[in-house]
């Protein structure tokens, strides 16, 4: 009698490997932050170790107010997009909300994601810029109108006699509305990608659950304690 031999039994398949999450920020943000977090602490450890009297706990209490905020509102914002759920992470929130409780992700004077109850959640990782949408609608309206030009029958010229756009035919215009950079703003290409995402995975099985949402007390517990402080402070005289 024959025992199997264990070595001939097929290997365990490995796990398929975790999808990387697409990382949405704004480096605006992120430079703004580090720069005025460099102005805060620099004002802040001056009065704290050259101040008299009650200045060095005022600035003790304002730093403690000021530092959480500063990186609340421009370091720590960020979205997080992978394959089964989108994750904002805002000032004093973390967001988690699975492509199938979606119902859509808007754009007007910010951008913002509408579960299907109704509550909206703004996406502060990605601001709208109404400067950056003007911009690329000149370079939109510049591009077509240049599209248009070289379209006229009997134009000559670099691109060669008559016809349509002279020779270019339509790939050569869609390259001639494009040459001139994106004619879509940065924020608003970042939600284009966003929304055919959800409409990708929105019905995938794995894509569902509940929206979860947690208070980020590491910011708003300092905030609180350099705001009552300061306050005691200001009370105390």
């Amino acid at each position: 009698m024959t025992t199997p031999d264990s070595s001939s039994s097929p290997a365990p398949r490995p796990a398929p490997p975790a999808v990387k999450d697409r990382i949405y920020r704004s480096p605006a943000a992120l430079v703004g932050g580090v720069l005025l977090l460099a102005i805060v602490v620099w004002l802040g450890f001056d009065a704290l170790f050259k101040g008299h009297g009650r200045t060095p706990w005022l600035a003790l209490a304002a730093l403690v107010l000021i530092v959480p905020l500063v990186v609340g509102f421009t370091l720590r914002p960020a979205v997080f997009a992978n394959d089964d759920r989108l994750r904002v992470r805002n000032p004093f929130r973390v967001i988690v909300l699975p492509w199938g409780e979606i119902a859509s992700l808007r754009s007007g004077y910010s951008n913002e994601a509408v579960v299907k109850s109704g509550t909206k959640y703004q996406l502060w990782a990605i601001p709208v810029s109404l400067r950056a949408r003007k911009k690329a609608a000149r370079r939109q309206a510049r591009a077509e109108s240049a599209a248009r030009g070289a379209a006229r029958p009997g134009r000559s010229g670099a691109f060669g006699g008559g016809g349509l756009g002279g020779g270019l035919g339509m790939g050569g215009l869609r390259a001639a509305a494009t040459a001139a950079g994106p004619t879509r703003a940065e924020s608003d290409q970042i939600m284009d990608e966003l929304r055919e995402l959800l409409e990708r995975r929105e019905p995938a099985e794995t894509a569902q659950g509940e929206v979860t949402v947690r208070w980020a007390y590491e910011i708003v517990a300092p905030a609180v304690a350099g705001a009552v402080l300061l306050a005691v402070l200001l009370a105390v005289g």
